[in-house]
């Protein structure tokens, strides 16, 4: 994007534009302060529109790194909780024969015969 100077193909772009309405504005302002403060406003547009473009490129990449911030948390959250389930389980396995060991253990020995 080019602040300054103004390009001659976009004065020759608003040259070819129609007017909006039927009747024109008056400038009774010194051509120079009009030129003036025409500039001024172009340029503060044009600045204005470069730091709202950077700061949606900034946001847009901020929003594409919280995605995949997100993305990683939900894959290492189920990687954990299938983790959590195995060694519950183990758990659980390892107190049932222990308790079906103690069982047997206290069981009086069947004859056989």
């Amino acid at each position: 994007m080019q602040l300054f100077p103004l390009s001659y193909l976009y004065l020759q772009t608003l040259q070819r534009q129609p007017w909006p309405c039927r009747c024109r504005p008056q400038i009774t302002l010194d051509s120079n302060r009009l030129f003036s403060a025409v500039f001024q406003q172009q340029g503060f547009i044009r600045l204005y529109r470069a730091c709202a473009e950077s700061l949606a490129s900034e946001n847009a990449s901020r929003l594409a790194a919280m995605q995949i911030a997100e993305k990683n948390i939900e894959e290492r959250l189920a990687e954990l909780k299938t983790t959590f389930q195995q060694q519950r389980q183990d758990t659980i396995t390892d107190e049932l024969l222990d308790i079906i060991s103690g069982f047997e253990a206290l069981a009086p020995p069947a004859h056989g015969g």
